[in-house]
C-alpha cells in the first residue's frame, strides 16, 4: 500500500500553522524542494524525512498512522485483520519510497507505539543522505540484515553489515547508511523513539484518545533481571 508521505507532511504542517518557508529553512532545504515533496513530485531522503518529522514534533509512527486513519475513513475496504491486529499482510504494509532508491515498509505493530518496525531496502548506490551528510535523531535503532551488504557509518567509523549481522546504537550519534554493492540490501529495523512527549504523536490533531499509563522502556537484560527478582521473591515467600 503506497503511503502518500508528502500529503501527510503538508497536513501536519498546516495543522501546526507553520509556513512552508519556515519549515524548509528550519530543516535546511529549499522551499521549492519541500513544496515538491508535499505535492508528490519528488521524494525526501531518509535524513530529510527525519529532519521534517522532528521539526514538526511528530514520530514516524504517528505520521504513517495519520495517513492510515485518513485512508480508512475514505474507503469501504479495511485491512484484512485490522492494522492494529496481530496479522498484517504484505500488501497491507504502508510503503514509503524515498529519494535515491530507499524503501521503507511499515510492519505490524500490534496497536502499540513502543517502536517503529520497518522492512528497509537500499538499492545499489543508495544512501540515507543524497548529500552525503550524516543525520541524527532522538531514538535507538536496532536492526538485522537479511539480504545483501549495507555499510553503516557512525561518526568516524564504518561497518559493513552482511546477512545475519545485527546492529544497535543511539541514533543521536551522527550516522548514515549506504549500499556500495551491486545488489539490493534489505533488513528489519526497530526504531525506538522518545514516546514520552505528547508532541510525538498526532493525538492532538484528531479525536481524543483514552489516556494510558506509559511503561518505561527496558532492555532484554532489564526484563530478565526483573523476572529473576520476581522468581526469587516467590521462592522466599514474599
Amino acid at each position: 500500500m503506497h503511503f502518500d508521505i508528502g500529503d501527510e507532511l503538508r497536513r501536519v504542517r498546516v495543522s501546526r500553522k507553520l509556513s512552508l518557508r519556515s519549515v524548509a529553512s528550519a530543516v535546511g532545504v529549499s522551499a521549492s524542494l519541500l513544496s515538491q515533496v508535499e505535492t508528490g513530485k519528488t521524494q525526501p531522503s531518509v535524513s530529510t524525512l527525519y529532519a521534517l518529522v522532528n521539526h514538526l514534533g511528530i514520530s514516524l509512527d504517528g505520521l504513517m498512522k495519520g495517513q492510515i486513519a485518513t485512508d480508512s475513513a475514505n474507503s469501504d475496504v479495511g485491512y484484512e485483520d485490522g492494522h492494529h491486529g496481530i496479522i498484517q499482510r504484505r500488501n497491507e504494509n504502508p510503503v514509503i519510497e524515498m529519494e535515491n532508491g530507499v524503501v521503507w515498509e511499515r510492519l505490524a505493530d500490534g496497536g502499540k507505539d513502543d517502536a517503529d518496525p520497518l522492512m528497509v531496502t537500499y538499492e545499489p548506490g543508495s544512501s540515507s543522505s543524497v548529500e552525503g551528510k550524516m543525520m541524527r535523531h532522538d531514538a535507538l535503532e536496532y536492526g538485522v540484515i537479511i539480504e545483501g551488504i549495507l555499510t553503516l557509518r557512525i561518526e568516524s567509523e564504518a561497518h559493513e553489515l552482511y546477512p545475519g549481522d545485527s546492529f544497535s546504537f543511539d541514533a543521536n550519534r551522527l550516522h548514515m547508511y549506504e549500499n556500495n554493492s551491486s545488489k539490493p540490501a534489505r533488513g528489519i529495523w526497530f526504531v525506538i523513539g522518545n514516546k514520552e512527549s505528547e508532541s510525538q504523536n498526532l493525538s492532538n490533531l484528531g479525536p481524543v484518545k483514552p489516556s494510558s499509563i506509559a511503561l518505561p522502556a527496558k532492555s532484554a537484560v532489564d526484563v530478565l533481571n526483573v523476572m529473576g527478582d520476581a522468581k526469587t521473591r516467590k521462592l522466599n515467600g514474599r
